[in-house]
Parts: structure tokens; sequence; C-alpha cells
């Protein structure tokens, strides 16, 4: 049996009127430190968001989104926050926030494989 390895995870949610706490889910991010991993899987249904909020453009959440995929690849182009150690920049992005892409508080879990790990929270929860 292989190794497990213990990682955090969280997911991200889409507030588009913070005031009423209303969300739906579009994303996972997911930490390893022992694996030296930290990636994010997301996906904006356009039909949610528009029965959520006619306000809020697609594309800009989009690159919104992206950037914080540059961040967790430690990317130049992803800023100082994206130079950071791997647990500052998960920090970082779970963190509290009221804007309307927030994430939920960190979980926990098991497993061998992160990425196998993030593709199976990210089918159960977002899609």
């Amino acid at each position: 049996m292989p190794d497990k390895f213990t990682f955090k995870y969280a997911i991200i949610r889409m507030v588009p009127k913070v005031e009423r706490e209303e969300f739906f889910n579009v994303g996972v991010i997911l930490f390893c430190k022992r694996k030296k991993f930290l990636d994010l899987k997301y996906h904006i249904s356009e039909a949610k968001l528009k029965a959520f909020s006619s306000e809020i453009e697609l594309e800009v959440l989009n690159e919104y989104l992206n950037a914080w995929k540059l961040i967790c690849k430690g990317d130049a182009s992803g800023g100082k926050i994206g130079q950071l150690e791997l647990s500052e920049r998960f920090g970082w992005l779970t963190s509290c926030r009221s804007t309307i892409i927030q994430s939920s508080k960190t979980y926990s879990g098991l497993d061998s494989d992160p990425q196998k790990a993030l593709n199976d929270i990210f089918n159960r929860h977002v899609l």
C-alpha cells in the first residue's frame, strides 16, 4: 500500500450578493506539504451565475481565479504572493474574505496522490 499523506483543502465559493450570504461552489484548492503540492481546480457554471446575478461577468471571475492558479504554481506573474512559501500561499488563498469569491474553512484529508484527491473533491463538491 502506498504511503498516504495528509493534505488540507478548501472549497472556493462564488458569493454574488455578499450581504445575502448565498453562494455556490466553483472550485477546490488543495495543499499537501509533504508532496510540495498546491493546486486549484475550478469551473464556474454560467447558468448558475446568471441565476444568482446578472451583474457579474464570467470573464472577470475567470481572470480572478486564473490569478489564484498562478499563485498556486508559484509563477512570477502571480506577484509577490506567488513568491511566498507553499504553505503561506495556501494560507493567503484560503483566508477569510468578504468579496464575491470566498473559500470555506479548511478541511483535512489523507491520500497518496494529491492530484487525485483534488479531482475527487472537485467532482464531489463542484460538478
